[in-house]
């Protein structure tokens, strides 16, 4: 695990787009092409800014995201795969970009996400992790084990309350209820993992996840399990944890 700690949201992003395109572009060297993982919501938006400004091969690029929720329209604003087509594949002509899509026939979406990630190694993830220290939608207590790549999980309230609280949704009432999410286990098996944390509203989750043991009811605490895991934090998201051994 590596912590690196910026003055401002802003300068955090800058620094992650810099470490997640040289990890892209030496994929792209060293093997002809590269896989990745992007999540979505407001913390990512600094970072997303940022990496519109590297110089990558995108068509050397295959995409996959974390999540979506179940049977919401993606016309709606809240949707990720209109959130990824604005913030990302705007600029980014990936090679191939899987969506996840709660709309429709569920079962048999998972059921080609999961092959279609199954075919190579993830070489780079993008993880965020949520105020109820939640990865992709998996909410506390998080499954650890399942083996799956993606399932259908019923979202919790103080999750539901998060999206309220960031302007996507306008009451608990009309967040859906259910979700599709990449699984603990499958995001633990991508080579790199980047986490971009800003904000106050977050120091809580990251004091949590990084001075508590591992443990389901911290999810984004199994990220310290990981052999290349680094998390990009700010002043703001880092006020609550010991400096003393960053």
């Amino acid at each position: 695990m590596n912590i690196h700690i910026a003055k401002t949201a802003e300068e955090l992003g800058i620094a992650a787009a810099d470490k997640a395109a040289i990890i892209i572009n030496d994929c792209i060297a060293k093997q002809g092409h590269a896989r990745i993982v992007l999540s979505t919501g407001a913390s990512q938006f600094t970072f997303l800014e940022a990496l519109a400004q590297k110089k990558v091969d995108w068509s050397k690029v295959e995409m996959f995201h974390l999540d979506e929720y179940v049977d919401l329209a993606e016309s709606h604003p809240a949707s990720f795969r209109l959130y990824l087509r604005e913030r990302f594949l705007s600029y980014a002509p990936v090679r191939k970009a899987h969506l996840v899509n709660g709309e429709g026939d569920v079962a048999a979406h998972i059921a080609e996400l999961t092959e279609e990630i199954g075919k190579a190694p993830i070489d780079l993830a993008l993880i965020g992790i949520g105020e109820n220290a939640h990865i992709a939608f998996n909410d506390p207590p998080a499954d650890f084990d399942t083996t799956v790549a993606y399932k259908v999980v019923d979202l919790d309230d103080e999750c539901k309350a998060q999206q309220v609280r960031e302007g996507w949704f306008e009451s608990l009432a009309t967040v859906p209820t259910q979700a599709i999410t990449m699984s603990v286990q499958q995001i633990l098996k991508s080579k790199t993992i980047i986490s971009c944390v800003p904000h106050q509203v977050k120091a809580n989750a990251i004091q949590k996840t990084l001075q508590e043991g591992i443990t389901n009811l911290i999810p984004a605490s199994i990220l310290k399990s990981h052999e290349d895991w680094e998390l990009y934090l700010d002043e703001a998201s880092a006020s609550g944890i010991d400096r003393s051994n960053v």
